[in-house]
């Protein structure tokens, strides 16, 4: 920041004896200078990382937000100077409260040819639930059409669970306290714990990514002091409950999956969130495929290869593919019909451990 420059808010005030009182007294900010002195006119305060210029005349009220954790103004959230000043008051640590799910079976298909829309540091984005279950859930296909180094910057997520899934390609990502580079390759998947310093180094020409983020309105917030990667390697350390969980496609161990038909790699993000969220991939395993009901919140599934017809209790069946997600509500019966050899799934629960029954 250069010291010989300084910016100022300037407010309109219908009332500067008043506001002096207010500005000094209820919001605890500091007077730097009035004048003239024998009929002010104007009158600058400093205070909370804000200078502001007040200006006696007409105009339309201004507007601040005082952020604090700390008791202020008797609780008030909003406040009006007598010079016509809005004060809103919040929090200083700025969470979005999940809201209650909104269960709907959803199917968003490749082939439906939903925009891609340009996001934070220039990648597409494709919404793989639409109406994100009434906020409390968000999932993203997310591609950088052009491999090479990626404009990020250090920053952190205010989420309460987030996945980032390799699809296809490779990312490399550095993470706070979690050592050097961190390569992803298709099939590999982290988990971000709650504002885990992060930032993308670089990606291959055509990386995909699935993105899932809880709740879907969640806020991101540049770090512009920390420089990653930090020094120490800390595995087990924890944000919020959660630490960093780095699962390899290849170290896969493939098991039954509870699922007739298919087997599953666990990721371990379940133990990693202590039940949060759950992140498994299936594949097809022996034996036929039979209608299935779970209990999970929100039980989330990406085709990313081979072909299936999902046939859903009261639903039209319909035919899947690479690039297909589909999310199935609490107890409603769901068979993936005429499974290829090649199909695999990702799929994510919340919580994560979900009890199937036929």
């Amino acid at each position: 920041m250069d010291d010989k420059m300084m910016a100022e808010v300037c407010l309109p005030t219908t009332d500067l004896t008043g506001d002096l009182g207010f500005f000094s007294g209820v919001l605890g900010m500091r007077m730097l200078s009035i004048f003239p002195a024998d009929d002010p006119a104007v009158a600058v305060f400093g205070g909370h990382g804000l200078r502001v210029r007040l200006e006696r005349g007409q105009g339309a009220p201004g507007r601040l937000r005082i952020l604090t954790d700390m008791p202020f103004a008797d609780g008030a959230d909003r406040l009006v100077s007598p010079g016509g000043t809005v004060v809103d008051v919040a929090g200083l640590t700025q969470i979005v409260q999940r809201p209650p799910t909104q269960h709907r079976f959803v199917v968003r298909r490749l082939a439906d040819q939903a925009p891609w829309v340009i996001g934070r540091a220039g990648m597409q984005y494709r919404d793989l639930i639409p109406d994100r279950l009434g906020g409390s859930i968000i999932a993203s296909h997310i591609r950088i059409p052009d491999g090479g180094p990626v404009p990020d910057t250090v920053h952190f997520h205010r989420v309460g669970f987030q996945l980032i899934f390799c699809y296809r390609g490779w990312v490399d990502v550095v993470y706070e306290d979690q050592g050097g580079l961190i390569r992803l390759s298709a099939g590999d998947c982290v988990i971000q714990p709650p504002e885990i310093r992060h930032r993308v180094l670089e990606a291959s020409d055509g990386i995909e990514v699935i993105e899932i983020g809880v709740p879907a309105e969640h806020l991101t917030e540049i770090d512009h002091d920390l420089t990653l990667p930090t020094p120490d390697l800390r595995p087990d350390r924890r944000w919020q409950g959660q630490r960093f969980v780095h699962s390899r496609a290849q170290d896969a161990v493939w098991r039954a999956s509870g699922w007739s038909g298919l087997v599953a790699r666990d990721t371990g993000i379940s133990d990693g969130t202590q039940g949060v969220a759950g992140v498994r991939v299936l594949r097809r395993g022996g034996g036929p495929t039979a209608p299935m009901r779970h209990d999970a919140d929100i039980h989330f599934t990406f085709v990313m290869d081979g072909t299936c017809r999902l046939q859903a209790e009261g639903q039209d069946a319909r035919d899947l593919s690479a690039g297909d997600a589909f999310v199935s509500p609490p107890g409603m019966a769901v068979c993936l019909a005429a499974p290829s050899d090649d199909l695999e799934l990702l799929e994510v629960t919340l919580p994560g451990k979900v009890a199937l029954t036929t």
